[in-house]
């Protein structure tokens, strides 16, 4: 128990250290660091309206299965999204996207009353509500997810140029791959509003359009 404890401090520190070096790299104020504990996947995000009050967050698994260099491209692929102003836009979206699915909730609330009275006015609203909220909520999704996907490729592109080496993050994304196929783990401790946040996502979405990250094998090459 001891040797396992040392370790994950190692590990700890080691994470804390390249926080620290990505920043020098990208002349930029180191942000908080933090780990999210007993989550076996390979995953990370960051968030902050600015660097003043950013994270960066890696999960356990990332911490245990990495190697230095993989670890700095996750770190540097975050780094990125903070340095673009991507954690502002992405929470932003979050907002727009959960508002428009309450604006949906309540005009089904509306219309599904629990009286034997019918309020043919409230109805009405409530039906407008409902389709409204439902089309604006499925227009923000793809047009989340479409942003997303162009800032997840810039992002990867930063880490390159932080890092100085393309290997270092590719094998990362490599070895999410695996995860996925043979192992069968998926991030899936983070609401689906919020999915667009992460390294990579739950592989969740049926529809391409709907999908907040690109394929991994797209972002390998």
């Amino acid at each position: 128990n001891n040797r396992g404890v040392a370790s994950s401090r190692a590990a700890e520190i080691q994470f804390t250290n390249i926080v620290q070096e990505m920043a020098l790299a990208a002349n930029m104020r180191a942000p908080a660091a933090f780990v999210l504990p007993r989550d076996a996947s390979i995953n990370a995000f960051a968030a902050g309206w600015d660097e003043r009050d950013s994270v960066i967050c890696v999960t356990q698994g990332a911490l245990e299965q990495l190697s230095r260099d993989e670890l700095m491209g996750l770190v540097a692929h975050e780094f990125s999204h903070i340095y673009e102003g991507d954690t502002r836009l992405n929470m932003r979206l979050a907002g727009m996207v959960l508002g428009l699915e309450l604006l949906h909730n309540l005009g089904m609330a509306m219309t599904e009353g629990t009286d034997d009275k019918i309020d043919a006015p409230g109805m009405i609203l409530g039906s407008v509500l409902r389709a409204a909220g439902w089309l604006g909520w499925t227009a923000a999704r793809m047009m989340k997810a479409a942003i997303s996907r162009e800032r997840e490729f810039l992002a990867d592109a930063r880490a390159v140029q932080y890092t100085r080496q393309k290997d270092g993050l590719g094998a990362t994304l490599r070895k999410v791959q695996w995860q996925h196929d043979e192992a069968g783990l998926a991030f899936t401790s983070i609401h689906p509003a919020v999915q667009h946040m992460l390294l990579v996502g739950a592989w969740v979405e049926a529809s391409p359009l709907l999908q907040t990250h690109p394929p991994i094998a797209e972002r390998i090459k």
